[in-house]
């Protein structure tokens, strides 16, 4: 198999950039929403939690009301066997131990009140607290199936066109040297936009926005040799090669 020259191997690095630009554009477009489905479910996941703590610690105050109105109703039983008690003392011990008693369940049932009222004070906080939870609840539900659905649709939309990029991709691959693909590869893993081969937009470099001096310039122009930017390591190619690829990855299609 006779080399390729120095253009032919340019617009084939190229060509291979303009099909992996679309595939990451997929990638990006499918990728975000699997990361916000998975934040969402983890979001509904900690407010499922919140509700359930939530619910026990109201059923435990509704609880203690209860507890609290027992007592209050044993006391004031109480006050009452002791008030009969007190019809009948034959002793002012008797009376005065009588009496302390009445006055101890008295103050138990003040006491009983009072925490039956703070009790309900915080179980209509919770239950605010409850309400607004799940309310929060039940939209992010809402936003989880409404992003589902989007994916979903994304997936089946991008499944094909992915899978058919990918074919192209190997496929441009393979028209290019060994040390030409690991040059560009390593190239494309050093910038988060992924471009290793890029063209001179108004004298500048098309990937850091540098300027190119004239004589590189011309010197890609000739595409005698493979030239890189000096700011930023990327391959430069000039409007004949762009448009060469261009033509060719659309006739593809």
């Amino acid at each position: 198999m006779a080399e390729l020259t120095v253009e032919e191997k340019l617009k084939s690095l190229y060509e291979l950039q303009l099909i992996d630009s679309q595939i990451s554009e997929l990638e990006i477009l499918k990728g975000e929403l699997p990361m916000e489905v998975r934040d969402l479910e983890d979001e509904i996941a900690g407010l499922e939690t919140r509700f359930r703590r939530l619910q026990e610690n109201m059923e435990d105050l509704e609880g203690e009301v209860g507890r609290y109105e027992s007592n209050i109703a044993e006391a004031k039983a109480l006050i009452v066997r002791y008030e009969k008690q007190l019809e009948n003392v034959k002793n002012n011990r008797e009376y005065e131990a009588l009496t302390k008693e009445v006055e101890m369940q008295r103050l138990d049932i003040q006491l009983s009140e009072k925490k039956i009222r703070d009790s309900k004070v915080n179980v209509d906080a919770k239950q605010a607290t409850l309400t607004a939870t799940e309310e929060r609840l039940n939209s992010k539900k809402a936003d989880l199936d409404r992003k589902k659905v989007e994916l979903h649709a994304i997936q089946e939309k991008t499944e094909k066109e992915e899978e058919k990029l990918r074919k192209k991709s190997e496929k441009a691959r393979k028209k290019i040297e060994e040390r030409l693909l690991k040059a560009y590869s390593k190239i494309r893993g050093s910038y988060r936009n992924g471009l290793a081969v890029v063209t001179i937009e108004r004298d500048a470099c098309g990937g850091c926005f540098n300027q190119v001096p004239p004589q590189l310039q011309l010197e890609i122009g000739m595409r005698k040799k493979i030239m890189a930017c000096e700011h930023c390591g990327r391959i430069l190619v000039d409007t004949h090669i762009l448009e060469a690829a261009e033509d060719l990855v659309a006739a593809e299609d």
